[in-house]
């Protein structure tokens, strides 16, 4: 057979693989024509044109797809925990891993919670000795009374004139610490973001933003301060609660040097009325969804705000977002008629039922304890917190004028931190 006879049939079959819809057979028939060096017909120039339009088509999109996906990582930017600064940590917290569950911490950052109680402290006094000595009795009273209901398995209304100032006496520092603690394991889990929205349920005065700004003091001197933009929305039924916190905030926080970018957003309300008020919260919005200490003790409120929280979950949370539960280990465990034992298997079963309620998968939990002990010490705590434990040297001179406390207040913890997910 001659060239044109084979230049012919090869076109022969290329026209025959077209008219099947074979494309891979007519792509290879038209590469031995090219290689041939016959000259196209203007069928096959067509074709060959289509080829490139659908390559460079298929270059787009994965180009598309790459730059994408570099956006996606962007916008969910993590912080790179850095060693030194976790092992620094560790160390000044006094850290303890006694088993997958529960983790023994005695210790404080000095540097951070030092200046941090200091300025607390000097706020307290500065704004108590504002009032008339007559006044300020009578109106710490009530707010004492109402908050030493506690003891007794009974919430706190929070709503008397000296409340906020009494909790910033009383249980502020020590929550604070709490916060920090739960920051530094979400920090050291490699799931902070650079940029966070953060929605708090039951905020108080913004104990979480205080407790993850005292975390980012701490890392100076470990590597330059991240530019961080946190979005804080604080849902919090007592607005004296919510001033006295920003308050302290303007006063402390912002004129450092090294403030952290926060803007913040509150909703005063009481969860119990939600329902009447959701359409105030962005929908899928928020990276993290904290409630923290804002359990109840009585069974029929403590099921309604469940099932709230479940909602507000449901709606709110961003896709991918987490929720961090912090709960103490005596309220969590006397909800479901269960006594604190050493008993692992007990406590993930409480833990399980714990997130069913409120419609969540676990990611991981901490049980975080001064003791090392997941049951109450009893009296020996005393002892032992004096041996072991920092003591609020700031606060407790001011407890014992304004609170008529006897003791010196140290920094403990016994509560449950829970990542959770959708």
């Amino acid at each position: 057979m001659t060239n044109p006879l084979i230049n012919w049939w090869r076109s022969s079959q290329f026209r025959s693989a077209l008219k099947q819809g074979n494309l891979r057979a007519a792509r290879d028939i038209l590469q031995q024509i090219e290689t041939s060096g016959a000259k196209l017909s203007w069928l096959e120039e067509l074709f060959k044109k289509q080829l490139k339009t659908e390559e460079s088509l298929a270059f787009y999109r994965q180009e598309v797809a790459s730059f994408s996906k570099r956006l996606n990582l962007v916008s969910d930017n993590k912080l790179t925990p850095d060693a030194a600064f976790i092992d620094f940590i560790h160390k000044s917290l006094k850290l303890i891993e006694h088993d997958e569950g529960k983790l023994q911490c005695t210790g404080i950052e000095e540097r951070v919670f030092d200046d941090f109680e200091a300025n607390l402290a000097y706020f307290i006094d500065t704004e108590l000795e504002k009032i008339s000595p007559g006044k300020l009795k009578d109106e710490l009273n009530k707010a004492i009374e109402d908050l030493e209901g506690l003891k007794q398995g009974i919430d706190p209304n929070y709503n008397f004139k000296l409340s906020a100032y009494v909790y910033l006496l009383k249980y502020f520092p020590e929550n604070v610490y709490c916060a920090y603690l739960a920051w530094f394991l979400i920090y050291e889990a490699g799931l902070l973001p650079d940029k966070i929205k953060i929605l708090d349920i039951g905020a108080g005065p913004g104990t979480i933003v205080y407790g993850l700004a005292l975390l980012l003091n701490s890392s100076s001197g470990f590597f330059p301060p991240p530019k961080m933009h946190i979005s804080y929305y604080s849902f919090e039924q007592q607005d004296l609660l919510q001033f006295r916190g920003l308050q302290f905030w303007r006063k402390y926080i912002e004129p450092q040097q090294t403030a952290t970018n926060v803007y913040f957003r509150f909703d005063t309300n009481d969860i119990f009325d939600y329902s009447n008020n959701s359409k105030k919260l962005p929908e899928a919005f928020f990276d993290f969804i904290v409630v923290s200490h804002c359990f109840f003790y009585q069974p029929q409120q403590l099921r309604k705000s469940h099932k709230i929280y479940s909602q507000m979950f449901a709606n709110h949370l961003a896709p991918g977002g987490y929720v961090l539960l912090i709960v103490q280990g005596r309220k969590l465990f006397s909800s479901y008629d269960v006594v604190e034992s050493e008993d692992i298997s007990q406590e993930e079963k409480v833990i399980s039922m714990f997130l069913a309620e409120l419609k969540l998968k676990l990611e991981w939990y901490k049980f975080v304890t001064s003791t090392g002990k997941r049951k109450a010490m009893g009296k020996d705590f005393v002892i032992f917190a004096r041996e072991n434990l920092s003591p609020q040297k700031y606060i407790s001179p001011l407890q014992q004028q304004y609170l008529g406390q006897k003791y010196i207040s140290n920094y403990a913890i016994d509560d449950y931190i829970i990542l959770a997910r959708r």
